[in-house]
């Protein structure tokens, strides 16, 4: 074992703080991150307060992790020390089920293990996250970052990247689509960008007329304000795919109604209550209203060589970690272009 500092919430209502605890060295298939850039989720927010009512205390937030290789286990080839390395979402899964052996770990029937707020799949033990200045990984689980991408901008692809990129893939947008991306948000951005990239007709809908301008930075080939009626009837039954990264309560029948026959709209966002869905959205055209759940391993590693042949990376903002409560704060106000990345170079002085 060795000592890790991080910051971690104690309770519901205690903000972070400085936390010291343990991680177990490298066993033969590990590898140990020396932690550079952690990207900061809503979902960090929603765990450190409890708001799924699942959070194990101490809680150690982050799962977009990017940084050094610091030490290997003696079967591991794939990783050296000094090498860039990542982590996301998950940290193990049983490996055996259906899902696992097709590569899908993300829907592990048993559950995965996630990269913080475990439980581990033999020992039942919490897991720390990214929020700390090292992480210990089985090699399975840990993914190789394209040299060329600037690492702070890389670690939202390892959840909101991973987000966007497995349904764009899994429904085979391409050349010749007209895909809709409803939100422009830390999700929203990289559809856009991943969509644009994948070669589709981009189209973002937005409450917002004030992003119409970043949108098309992003990729957008077109911006529809959707609490403009007339805006959104123009659109109507033309889209191939639409990709929703909303969290907040929204009339979902609307976005619905601008599929064609047979094509599909995929949920990524999560709002907080149900979303009232009319069948005759569906019913009418034989449409269909689909989730989706980040990316397996491969995928995901797939996701992020894609970034590096086509340069993408997320819009960020840095901060140092004791400015967490902050960055919560303001994240809950969507005041944030796009992701918040902490600098874990300020950590030590900061516990």
């Amino acid at each position: 074992m060795f000592q890790c500092i991080g910051y971690a919430a104690q309770e519901a209502t205690a903000p972070l703080a400085p936390f010291s605890f343990e991680r177990r060295d490298p066993g033969p298939n590990d590898v140990e991150i020396e932690i550079v850039y952690c990207g900061v989720c809503h979902s960090d927010l929603h765990q450190a307060r409890n708001e799924w009512q699942n959070t194990n205390y101490p809680c150690v937030p982050g799962h977009e992790i990017v940084g050094r290789v610091k030490r290997v286990g003696a079967n591991v080839t794939t990783f050296m020390e000094g090498d860039l390395a990542g982590v996301g979402c998950m940290v193990d899964s049983c490996r055996e089920c259906s899902s696992c052996r097709d590569g899908l770990e993300q829907y592990c029937e048993p559950g995965f293990t996630a990269t913080y707020n475990g439980p581990e799949q033999k020992t039942g033990a919490n897991t720390y996250g990214g929020y700390s200045s090292h992480i210990v990984v089985d090699k399975h689980f840990v993914l190789r970052i394209p040299e060329n991408l600037d690492l702070a901008g890389v670690a939202p692809l390892l959840c909101a990247g991973i987000t966007t990129f497995s349904p764009l893939r899994h429904w085979k947008v391409g050349p010749g689509h007209k895909i809709g991306i409803v939100g422009l948000g830390g999700l929203g951005h990289m559809g856009v960008r991943l969509a644009h990239a994948m070669g589709a007709h981009v189209v973002l809908f937005t409450t917002s007329p004030g992003k119409e301008a970043d949108a098309k930075r992003l990729g957008a080939d077109e911006v529809v304000i959707s609490k403009d009626p007339e805006a959104m009837a123009a659109q109507a039954e033309s889209f191939d795919f639409i990709l929703d990264t909303v969290a907040a309560q929204h009339d979902i029948n609307a976005y619905l109604g601008l599929l064609k026959r047979d094509c599909t709209l995929v949920q990524v966002g999560a709002p907080e209550k149900p979303l009232d869905v009319a069948v005759f959205s569906v019913i009418w055209r034989r449409r269909n209203f689909a989730g989706s759940l980040i990316g397996g391993i491969a995928e995901t590693q797939e996701m992020l060589d894609f970034c590096g042949k086509h340069g993408i990376t997320a819009d960020i903002e840095m901060i140092p970690i004791d400015q967490i409560e902050s960055a919560y704060a303001r994240m809950q106000k969507s005041d944030v272009k796009y992701r918040f990345v902490i600098d874990m170079a300020s950590l030590p002085t900061a516990a």
